[in-house]
């Protein structure tokens, strides 16, 4: 089924990509920038989408507000990638060859990224994409705002070694990143002294979790290792806190949970249990303290800011200051302004490296409280430098080849 729908969503892409033409047409001159957002607004993914949505369009408002880019006024053009990676391509080429955007936020899964690359790279136009994801992938057209392998998941896999977690069981959802994560994981276990006792998938939007939490409970891991996303982590947390598991006795270690979805999730449901990321709304930094009084009031007092859509949020941001670097939205110009930008947000500085667009990360392990938020208990001093193919750690050697 993974085979079929691979090649499904290529299909798609080739079709729509002749069915537009050759070449991207020369945005209109005008007094406004258009610029794309394309998230999952319905289906299984919009429970974390939305709000990343949220905060490009709270970006967009601040630089508006400021003088606008240029000199002109960002008008963004928002699209429903309705949790379906073929939608997301079809969008993609919406927003570049009708609407002429000069540039497009969007994506969360690896699997609506790797449906848009193709379009990215057939219009050579820009996608700026805000969520941590498994690396192993670099773009001339996609710059990487969220934290690639080496700033989350290895430091996540550190600390459980650090707390003497040896025996991980994994979970995912059945689509690439949870794959290929899993595939770093099992490497970095071989070489780190860790057993994996076991490694099971559930289609994205899945809810019935029974069987799978008590294959989890019977093989007693350490810890798990969750990357699951959207709302199956809702039913997944309940069922296996039902099953009489705890933070304490089986710490669930996630990389797709922030403070948006523990809301979902229900907090009784997730309290105690540990998370890797580069932010949370309770990370202390001027700016920060900013972004979350922004973020309210525009949106509501008991809403929650966190990574990906502070990774939004910097995104817009730093596409702004690479096209006042270039003079111009033309993207060979932004691109070539791009490298080593650097800017204090909200999680700290953030640097584009110009070698493989993605950032400098500072990586956080937090923990989730019983008000929903997350503290943080250790980060890595400074930013990281990003490493999507893993060049820097041998026992990472062939994987991504593999």
């Amino acid at each position: 089924m993974r085979t079929s729908r691979a090649i499904v969503v290529s299909a798609l892409v080739l079709f729509t990509l002749a069915a537009c033409g050759s070449d991207a047409e020369p945005a209109a001159q005008s007094n406004e920038i258009k610029v794309g957002l394309l998230h999952s607004l319905s289906g299984t993914m919009a429970i974390s989408e939305v709000t990343v949505r949220d905060a490009e369009l709270l970006a967009i408002e601040e630089i508006n507000k400021a003088g606008g880019v240029l000199g002109k006024k960002l008008v963004p053009v928002a699209e429903d990638g309705a949790s379906d990676w073929p939608t997301f391509a079809e969008k993609a080429t919406k927003l570049i060859r009708q609407d002429k955007v000069a540039t497009v936020f969007g994506g969360w899964t690896s699997a609506s990224r790797k449906a848009m690359l193709p379009v990215f790279e057939r219009y050579k136009a820009l996608l700026w994409y805000p969520v941590q994801y498994e690396g192993l992938e670099s773009s001339p057209y996609i710059f990487y705002t969220g934290a690639t392998t080496n700033q989350q998941i290895i430091p996540g896999l550190d600390y459980l070694k650090e707390q003497g977690k040896k025996k991980i069981f994994l979970v995912g959802s059945d689509y690439v990143f949870p794959r290929t994560a899993n595939k770093i994981i099992k490497a970095y276990a071989a070489a780190n002294g860790m057993e994996i006792l076991g490694e099971e998938y559930t289609p994205l939007g899945h809810t019935e979790y029974s069987t799978l939490v008590n294959k989890v409970m019977q093989a007693k891991p350490d810890a798990v290792f969750n990357t699951l996303n959207g709302d199956s982590n809702v039913a997944f947390f309940k069922q296996l806190k039902s099953a009489g598991a705890t933070s304490e006795s089986m710490p669930v270690l996630s990389v797709s949970i922030a403070e948006e979805e523990v809301t979902g999730i229900g907090v009784d449901n997730i309290v105690g249990h540990p998370v890797a990321w580069n932010y949370y709304q309770t990370t202390e930094t001027s700016a920060n303290e900013a972004f979350v009084k922004a973020f309210k009031a525009k949106y509501g007092a008991n809403k929650v800011t966190s990574d990906p859509m502070e990774a939004g949020y910097n995104a817009v941001y730093l596409w702004a200051e690479a096209v006042k670097k270039a003079g111009t939205t033309e993207v060979e110009a932004v691109k070539k302004a791009a490298p080593g930008i650097a800017l204090e947000r909200p999680e700290g500085l953030v640097t584009i490296d110009g070698e493989n667009q993605h950032m400098y990360k500072t990586a956080r392990i937090g923990i989730i409280q019983p008000d929903g938020l997350i503290k943080q208990v250790w980060d890595s001093g400074k930013p990281i430098k990003p490493d999507p193919y893993l060049k820097g750690y041998p026992w990472a050697s062939g994987l991504a080849a593999s």
